[in-house]
């Protein structure tokens, strides 16, 4: 069995960290190359970094900040935000990316899946799905969570998985900063249709919230912000809560 994954994601404004709840009412969490140091010593597995207002303000990613941030890495690095072109992603691969992660480009574009996947190769590509429940449908958002879609969420994770993501990275915009816990009954039947790699995002708010995104949700992975950002998890107590109950993890 694979090791699970915990990952800290740096949500990105302004080439400030900051954290909000339900995609709004942002606040500053630090300076990202100081959090992603610091990550980098306490064990996390894997750092994301999205620049959560690079498409709604027609930009690209920061590719200067993302530099300084690999610099302190020695752990895989994803990075999103703002990726359209393969010259997006060259120049993020360039700066220190390990994989990309695109969202709103792959809605408006689907093919742009398969142009990536082809020539990165699959394990370079996730797909960012964020989806809000709406008259008993979890429906796809785009633009940092602004605009809804006509795509529901299975049939879209199952489209970019047939398209060639090597991962899926769904954030329920319900439970996104609000502590109460992951989406793990979606995150199951995620899983449960998928071949892919789940990275469960929005909702930790405390160490058993974890232990049940893994052991319910099925997931592959852990993504949070505020609880890691402000201390209030420390990744090593948490993974050895984790190792505890029986879940795989690399301490």
């Amino acid at each position: 069995m694979l090791s699970k994954r915990i990952i800290p994601c740096l949500d990105i404004k302004n080439g400030r960290t900051v954290k909000g709840v339900n995609f709004v009412e942002l606040r500053d969490a630090g300076d990202p190359v100081e959090l992603a140091k610091q990550y980098a010593l306490k064990g996390a597995d894997e750092l994301v970094f999205l620049d959560i207002s690079a498409t709604l303000e027609g930009r690209r990613t920061m590719v200067d900040l993302v530099l300084k941030v690999a610099e302190q890495l020695n752990i895989p690095f994803t990075v999103g935000g703002g990726i359209s072109s393969i010259s997006d992603v060259e120049k993020l691969l360039h700066n220190g990316a390990d994989k990309i992660s695109i969202n709103s480009s792959a809605v408006k574009k689907p093919s742009l899946i398969n142009e990536l996947s082809s020539k990165f190769g699959s394990q370079c590509i996730t797909v960012a799905i964020d989806a809000k429940f709406i008259n008993n449908e979890w429906v796809v958002h785009v633009s940092g969570g602004k605009i809804p879609t006509d795509k529901t969420l299975i049939d879209w994770a199952i489209e970019t998985q047939d398209r060639g993501a090597g991962e899926i990275l769904f954030t329920s915009m319900d439970h996104d900063g609000t502590k109460n816990g992951f989406a793990n009954h979606m995150l199951a039947s995620l899983s449960n249709k998928l071949s892919i790699p789940v990275i469960a995002s929005g909702g930790a708010g405390k160490q058993e919230h974890f232990i049940d995104v893994f052991q319910k949700g099925k997931a592959d992975a852990a993504l949070a912000a505020s609880v890691f950002h402000f201390g209030e998890i420390e990744i090593p107590d948490l993974k050895k809560t984790l190792q505890q109950n029986n879940i795989k993890v690399r301490l």
